[in-house]
């Protein structure tokens, strides 16, 4: 039986994860601070790694080495055997359709340029006992509130904003969402089969936020004036992944994830 450690207890695709993939493997969960003092023999009982930690500055300061967490642990412990699941971000490309893995790299902030920095040096020492996925728009509800959290994520955002009783104008964007549900999913294929490699974790499809708005709370829809301007709009190719592990994601999975979330 397969056994994982994921790094970051109180974090919301951490903690996601354990719960999920409890069901499937043996896991166990920490934080940073109480796993990086262990010693090797600690590890070799893992076949896979997860780390979704990350240093609050990580995110908004320029790269430093001390700052990078993943780098820290792998270079602690890059003798050990297991396969180490990079969690990296479609903040590292171009924006624009249908970006594949091999599209520019041209980050437009300091977590895109830190994330990209990470994964070529990991990529350097692990070789093949990499797996970097690229994700999308991860839409979730946390279920541990991290204090400590360093950014926010779209739902978090999408929850201040309902907050407002006034009318609210939106540029009519369109993204690319993947569930934490989907996320999970997939993770738990890539492990299944040892998957290494870089692939880009994406629904693949564009998502207006009209559209998302309207499946998360139709009160709040009504509430908004949505325009034409679409000038952060992106969608990932995920065609790589999905021939990979054989899964099907689709926008319908999404629609209806969203419309229970509210009411979870």
């Amino acid at each position: 039986m397969k056994k994982i450690l994921i790094i970051g207890k109180n974090s919301f695709i951490g903690s996601n994860l354990k719960k999920f993939l409890s069901k499937f493997f043996s896991v166990d969960i920490f934080s940073y601070e109480n796993i990086i003092f262990q010693n090797e023999i600690f590890f070799k009982k893992y076949s896979h790694v997860i780390n979704t930690s990350i240093h609050p500055y990580y995110q908004k300061r320029k790269y430093n080495e001390k700052f990078d967490l993943d780098l820290k642990f792998i270079k602690k412990f890059k003798q050990i055997n297991f396969i180490y699941i990079f969690l990296n971000s479609r903040k590292i490309y171009t924006l624009k359709e249908d970006i594949s893995e091999n599209s520019k790299k041209k980050p437009k902030c300091n977590y895109g340029n830190n994330k990209l920095t990470s994964e070529r040096l990991l990529k350097k020492i692990l070789k093949k006992k990499l797996l970097s996925l690229r994700i999308s728009n991860v839409i979730g509800k946390k279920f541990i509130l991290n204090k400590r959290q360093s950014g926010k994520l779209f739902y978090d955002n999408f929850l201040e904003f309902r907050k407002i009783k006034k009318k609210l104008v939106f540029n009519n964007e369109f993204k690319d969402f993947i569930t934490i549900d989907q996320l999970s999913e997939i993770i738990k294929k890539l492990i299944q089969k040892n998957i290494n490699g870089i692939y880009n974790v994406s629904l693949g499809k564009k998502v207006y936020l009209s559209e998302i708005i309207h499946w998360l709370d139709k009160d709040f829809f009504s509430r908004v004036k949505f325009n034409n301007e679409k000038l952060d709009s992106f969608t990932l190719s995920n065609k790589k992944l999905t021939k990979t592990i054989n899964i099907s994601i689709n926008k319908n999975q999404l629609k209806k994830f969203c419309n229970k979330l509210i009411k979870k």
